[in-house]
Formats: C-alpha cells, sequence, structure tokens
C-alpha cells in the first residue's frame, strides 16, 4: 500500500521565489571591475575557489559570498587598487541584499491549494536574516506550519526536522530545484523528494544523475504537483 504525504517541505530560493539570477548578476557585476585585467571566466573561477574554501565557515548566503568577493579581490589586485574596489563590492552586495522577492509562476495558487490537505513547510538554506526579509516580502508566511532555515542540508539536517516535526518520514515530501541539496538527501531519509528544476543552478549544487527511487518525482513546474500527488496518495 502507498504511503501517503502529511508534509510537505518546501525549498525556498528557486523554488518560490527568484534567487541564483541575482546572484548571478551580481557575480558578472563583481568580474566587471576586474575587466581590464582578467577575463569573467578567470574571475569566476578565482571567485568559486574563495567560495568552497570558506563555505565552512560563512555558510550559504549574501553575506558569506560578500566576504568572498572581498577576499578574492584582495587575491587578484594591488593593494592601492583593492582601496577602491572594497566600496564597489560593498555597494554589490548591499544591493543584493534588496532585491525584490519575485514568486516563481504558479506559486502562490498551489500553496493556496494544498495548505488544506496538507501541513506546509519551508526548508531552506541561506542567512537567517535575509531568508526571514525575503519570507515577509513574499506575503506566503501564513501558508507555512513551520519555518527552517538550515545552516546545511545533509541527511542529518533533514532527519533532525523530520523529528522536531514529529513526521515520519515515510510521511515526508521536499520539493526543491536543487538534486544535491533537496532530493538526494530526503530519499536516504526514506522521504519522498520532487525535483522542480531551475534554469541556472550554483555550481556548488551541480549534481548529474537523478536518483533511480521510487520516492523520487519530478515537475516542470510547482503546479504540477497538485494532479500528480492526488493521483498518487489520494485515490
Amino acid at each position: 500500500m502507498m504511503n501517503s504525504v502529511h508534509t510537505i517541505a518546501f525549498d525556498a530560493d528557486d523554488t518560490l521565489w527568484v534567487n541564483e539570477t541575482y546572484f548571478h548578476e551580481a557575480e558578472m557585476a563583481f568580474c566587471e571591475l576586474f575587466k581590464d585585467k582578467l577575463p569573467n571566466k578567470t574571475v569566476s573561477e578565482e571567485l568559486f575557489t574563495t567560495e568552497m574554501k570558506n563555505l565552512h565557515l560563512y555558510g550559504y548566503g549574501v553575506k558569506g559570498f560578500m566576504l568572498c568577493m572581498m577576499q578574492t579581490a584582495g587575491k587578484l589586485s594591488n593593494e592601492i587598487s583593492y582601496r577602491s574596489l572594497a566600496g564597489k563590492i560593498i555597494e554589490i552586495g548591499h544591493d543584493l541584499l534588496q532585491k525584490p522577492v519575485e514568486l516563481l509562476d504558479g506559486v502562490a495558487e498551489t500553496l493556496d491549494q494544498l495548505k488544506e490537505r496538507y501541513q506546509l513547510v519551508v526548508a531552506t538554506k541561506g542567512d537567517l536574516l535575509d531568508q526571514e526579509r525575503k519570507l515577509k516580502k513574499s506575503g506566503l508566511q501564513d501558508y507555512f506550519h513551520h519555518i527552517e532555515i538550515m545552516s546545511d542540508k545533509k541527511t542529518s539536517d533533514y532527519q533532525k526536522l523530520i523529528r522536531h516535526l514529529d513526521c515520519k518520514p515515510e510521511h515526508f515530501l521536499m520539493v526543491g530545484n536543487s538534486i544535491k541539496s533537496d532530493i538526494v538527501p530526503v530519499l536516504e531519509t526514506g522521504g519522498y523528494a520532487a525535483h522542480i528544476p531551475y534554469h541556472l543552478t550554483w555550481a556548488h549544487e551541480h549534481h548529474e544523475q537523478k536518483p533511480e527511487s521510487e520516492f523520487f518525482m519530478e515537475f516542470k513546474n510547482i503546479r504540477e504537483m497538485i494532479n500528480y500527488l492526488d493521483n498518487k496518495f489520494n485515490q
């Protein structure tokens, strides 16, 4: 007999609203600061290397990204030019922190239909204050029973969340755009996971293979969830 999902958790960035597009624009603005000295590809690769080295210290989010831009600029420039770059980098970061919250197509309508039948949760990585700001600006807060802003999304992090929600893994569904962070770890807990791709993916989140599991599902957009869940669990 098929298990029934009681709780649906949603990733926020690039699942509920636009995020990576803004980070990509900020990275391009950072690369532009070195346009007379280095190709964009070289600057991007150096920034990504710095991000990976610092991920365990800074975690995910805008503030860690700003620090990595500063550190990368220090490596790629001399002392005099670094002083002029620092202010511009801070401007890029501040602009990123004040971006509008642009909901992805179909999000509000889908949550409105799901809220009566499921316990809805946000489970997302990132900077606490920034994610709280975006959630408030999104107008989606009232749809969710619980908000979990996670420092990471490993299997143990999801196990902790599922216990906190007093939910069995087989009654839990995670919805997100990252196979690496939103799908694979949840399947390892014994839960369901639904992948909704976004057109841009941060290099750190790239994952080549799609899981082969009866607990895995994939949708082109969030609206497709409604009929699929009705047919799978509510017959």
